[in-house]
């Protein structure tokens, strides 16, 4: 069975990664997905094997820094698709790292705004499309880094993070009552043409690092944090809200 038959869902960050396994997932489960990130080709590309594939998807590129990206993600998904019942807000940067005595207040604002600010900018526009079709369920992507742990040089990555999960108790007390649910993904270490693992510098002394951070001893791939996302997305986790899910790898709990 589709879990999302008939539901529409908007993926931010979709290029690539997590966000790309995730809305080809939505399709495959029966969503209309809109899907949006700053590359228009990966993005064209995406669409195209969605259709290819029998399922509905339209790519609006744009930063979620902008305002106006995050209410034209709205106004797509219910032009063409007739409203919006899931939001994964999953763009993202690390952003600079570096001690935070070294760090210029650009350099601040720029993780911050990316991380955080968008993703109010997206529940804004998302919520009241939500509640206009009797509930939904709000997703974004955080982090155990400045949940569980925090690491040198990842001052602003981890603020905004955590900010995210404040933003997620908020909402989710808010918007309860009205049929919505808020919860936050907080993947470990994942297999992403981002991931510090696969940096044109990496050597197989960081993989094995990054990898001994976690209690299974190895990376996600995308696809396994998707399915955790769409655990959230679907009526499956109907009674779970205000929530900092750990797909983790049990980096939160390993000491060797």
């Amino acid at each position: 069975m589709d879990v999302l038959a008939k539901k529409v869902a908007i993926v931010t960050g979709a290029s690539s990664g997590i966000g790309r396994a995730t809305a080809r997932l939505f399709a495959r489960e029966g969503a209309s997905v809109v899907v949006s990130g700053r590359r228009h080709a990966e993005l064209d590309a995406l669409v195209g094997e969605i259709e290819e594939a029998g399922g509905h998807a339209i790519a609006v590129a744009g930063d979620v820094r902008r305002e106006e990206v995050a209410k034209a993600l709205v106004d797509a998904a219910v032009t063409h698709f007739g409203g919006l019942d899931v939001a994964f807000n999953n763009a993202g940067v690390v952003g600079e790292t570096k001690p935070i005595t070294e760090m210029s207040l650009d350099e601040w604002r720029e993780t911050l705004d990316t991380n955080l600010a968008s993703a109010f900018l997206g529940a804004k526009y998302q919520v009241p499309a939500m509640l206009a079709r009797g509930g939904g369920s709000l997703i974004f992507t955080s982090s155990f880094v400045g949940y569980t742990a925090g690491l040198p040089g990842m001052a602003a990555y981890a603020a905004s993070k955590a900010g995210q999960i404040g933003l997620v108790k908020a909402l989710a007390a808010e918007y309860g009552a009205k049929g919505v649910r808020v919860n936050a993904v907080l993947p470990g270490g994942t297999d992403t043409p981002a991931s510090i693992t696969n940096a044109p510098d990496a050597t197989p002394e960081v993989l094995a690092f990054v990898e001994g951070l976690h209690a299974l001893k190895r990376m996600a791939s995308p696809e396994e944090i998707a399915r955790a996302v769409l655990h959230l997305a679907s009526d499956a986790s109907s009674f779970i809200t205000g929530t900092a899910f750990l797909v983790d790898g049990g980096a939160s709990i390993a000491r060797a």
